[in-house]
């Protein structure tokens, strides 16, 4: 036999003036949520009640109703439509739709309207924001008309810029949406499917992963050479820029790299065409040039240009003003716009007069060159007066030489015996004695200036002051001026260049911070060497001490080479981190993913992050790949002061850790034997961690 199926009623609906609702004390919503009431009341004014209210009759003590209705589910509406009454945008008397009930119970209506309701699929959104955006809606109108941020809807519609096989993929729920989002980073179908199809056969399927498949051999917007070309210039040539309104992303990514390089080559030879034009001999270009190029050529020495009267009194003006507005808003917490937007003007313009062309001579020019690159922040990097050894001037033989019978180089012979510079000549008879004053004879002439010599070495050292001035002299001749021999004082100095250019080498902020500094130092020296002595001995004791502690810098070799053993050099060389407390966190070198954690092995990785964050944090990144394992580390060390074995100092702390080793100073008369034996054994350590890292290159 058939069971009847009971068929249900649905509650009547009908119109219900607003004057006769008023809210039901059986509403469950209590906490304010989602779109405020302004913005709801905004709302119903432009599209009219799309959802009606669901009302009960109120009744009297006996049961009658009372023609007015309570609102257990809609009390959010029924605020909004009572702001539009208040404003008088809507009459009281308004009729309102509304679904009538009078079974069951009122709490489990307003339960169940809010519970049952199904929040938007943030892919149908998409679709429907490029729906209206396809019917002439800008992004402005539809956030406004929705009331989100313009950046939400960017977003929302960047999603059309996924493959449709992987926004089906994320309605079946088969990717999250951080993951799809990760994937809108490129326009490009086909190399978006072939990632997810790498992603299935990897076990981290990270955002950040996705994203860094996406861009790999992409140029950063950040890069130097995006910031010497401009992103502008770059997508007016038809180049691509990937970008990411998901997260930061530093500007976004070039994609055609063929095209940025191309560009930066462009300009670069554009800029060096104007530079050549100025008469040097020869010009290098190059996007960057490895650290210590320079090393070996003389470098000319310019005049700056001084300023003109009209000049001086601009600038006087300019300082003027900047230091009246600086002390009147000396005590204020925050600088009004106009203020501060005038005193970055005035500190541009002070900048501008400040910095002064320098001048060559002509006669410099034509056998000197130009390096020109890109600097570390983008801008074009010059570097003009160098002077290469085979283009030096050839020397003039001294008066009163002969320049073919190679006297001079016979009185000049010397050989070294026991590290010491024996000076001999040829023996041979004096010069017979003529009538009249004849000259001093070579032989006695050395004889003479030899005992001159042993009475200089024993005077100077009596006489530290004039020895460290003479060792000064010395050094700062072969630092800054390469050229003559303006001393008799047979000291050298050696600046080595690096066999393997760590990477950013040039333009890390300390290759930046000598440079200046040695900049510095040769504007303050004078231009030519014959008046180096009488200025060094002008200046003062500070100044005389921070030009040698300059210039006995540029000697240190602390790099470890592995056909080059030099165990004591490198045991010094931690003596000396020790004696400057060295800290190379501190001075900018921070891990990275280039420059150590993908070039040594994934236990090593784990090592690090556990010396830097613990081992709770190298847990949850020890499942991954190397390749992934390096970039998460980097992400987790990015605010550490971590370093690995071969920049630490002896003493100085791991990490965010403590340093366990104590200092203890020795006195030199008095060296301990313990500490010779763990200096070795430290830097047969160093040198072994450094074998490692090299190998896993």
């Amino acid at each position: 036999m058939a069971t009847t199926v009971r068929k249900i009623t649905l509650s009547p609906s009908r119109d219900i003036p607003f004057n006769r609702l008023v809210l039901s004390q059986s509403n469950v919503r209590r906490v304010k949520a989602g779109v405020s009431i302004e913005e709801l009341a905004e709302d119903i004014a432009r599209r009219g009640l799309l959802q009606g209210l669901s009302v009960r009759p109120v009744v009297d003590q006996v049961g009658a109703e009372t023609g007015v209705f309570e609102i257990p589910a809609g009390g959010r509406r029924y605020r909004a439509l009572e702001l539009l009454v208040k404003q008088k945008r809507l009459a009281k008397t308004a009729p309102v739709p509304c679904v009538v009930r009078d079974s069951g119970i009122a709490e489990e209506d307003s339960l169940a309207e809010n519970v049952q309701r199904a929040p938007l699929h943030p892919l149908d959104q998409f679709r429907a924001f490029l729906a209206l955006r396809e019917k002439g809606q800008s992004e402005e109108e539809i956030a406004a008309a929705f009331f989100v941020s313009v950046n939400v809807v960017k977003q929302r519609l960047k999603l059309a810029s996924v493959s449709p096989t992987l926004l089906d993929v994320y309605a079946e729920d088969g990717m999250t949406l951080d993951q799809l989002m990760a994937f809108a980073v490129s326009g490009d179908h086909e190399r978006q499917e072939v990632v997810f199809e790498r992603l299935k056969a990897s076990h981290d399927k990270q955002p950040y992963v996705i994203r860094r498949m996406l861009t790999e051999g992409a140029v950063r917007a950040s890069d130097k050479r995006a910031l010497f070309i401009g992103v502008d210039a770059y997508t007016a040539a038809g180049g691509t820029v990937l970008r990411d309104l998901f997260q930061g992303d530093d500007g976004g990514w070039m994609q055609d790299v063929a095209l940025v390089d191309q560009m930066v080559a462009d300009k670069l030879k554009a800029e060096s065409e104007t530079i050549a034009a100025e008469g040097w001999k020869w010009t290098e270009v190059a996007p960057d040039f490895a650290y210590g190029h320079a090393f070996g050529l003389r470098q000319l020495r310019g005049e700056i240009v001084t300023l003109t009267a009209e000049e001086e009194a601009a600038r006087n003006a300019l300082q003027a003003e900047f230091d009246q507005l600086s002390e009147k808003h000396a005590d204020a917490d925050e600088l009004p716009d106009e203020v501060d937007e005038r005193l970055s003007e005035l500190e541009t313009a002070l900048e501008g007069l400040e910095s002064r062309p320098v001048v060559f001579d002509p006669a410099e020019i034509v056998r000197a060159g130009v390096f020109v690159s890109i600097g570390a922040e983008g801008e074009l990097r010059v570097e003009r007066g160098y002077v290469r050894p085979e283009d030096e001037p050839s020397a003039e033989p001294e008066p009163g030489l002969a320049e073919d019978d190679g006297e001079a180089e016979r009185a000049k012979a010397a050989s070294y015996e026991g590290g010491e510079r024996n000076v001999s000549v040829e023996p041979g008879a004096e010069q017979e004695e003529d009538e009249g004053l004849s000259p001093i004879s070579d032989r006695l002439m050395t004889e003479l200036t030899t005992h001159r010599t042993l009475g200089l070495r024993h005077a100077l050292g009596e006489q530290p002051q004039v020895a460290f001035h003479a060792a000064l002299h010395a050094l700062t001749l072969k630092t800054f001026y390469h050229y003559g021999s303006d001393s008799c004082l047979e000291l050298d100095l050696k600046s080595v260049s690096f066999g393997a250019q760590a990477l950013g080498l040039n333009d890390s902020a300390l290759a930046e911070a000598i440079r200046a500094r040695h900049e510095r130092w040769a504007k303050a020296l004078p231009k030519e060497s014959a008046d180096l002595w009488d200025a060094l001995q002008a200046w003062d004791g500070d100044s005389q001490a921070m030009l040698f502690a300059h210039v006995v810098s540029l000697s240190v070799n602390a790099v470890h080479e592995p056909w080059n053993r030099r165990p004591r050099a490198l045991a010094h060389a931690d003596r000396l981190a020790r004696a400057v407390d060295l800290d190379m966190a501190a001075a900018g070198w921070k891990p990275t993913v280039d420059n150590f954690f993908g070039r040594v092995t994934k236990t090593r990785i784990l090592q690090a992050v556990v010396e830097a964050k613990g081992q709770r944090a190298a847990d949850r990144i020890e499942h991954l790949k190397k390749g992934d394992m390096a970039a998460e580390a980097q992400t987790l060390l990015t605010d550490t002061a971590w370093l690995p074995e071969p920049l630490r100092t002896l003493g100085r702390a791991i990490g965010d850790e403590p340093a366990v080793e104590s200092i203890v100073e020795e006195t030199p008369e008095q060296p301990s034997e313990n500490k010779l034996e763990d200096e070795e054994e430290r830097t047969a350590h160093n040198q072994r961690a450094g074998e490692q890292i090299m190998a896993a290159e």
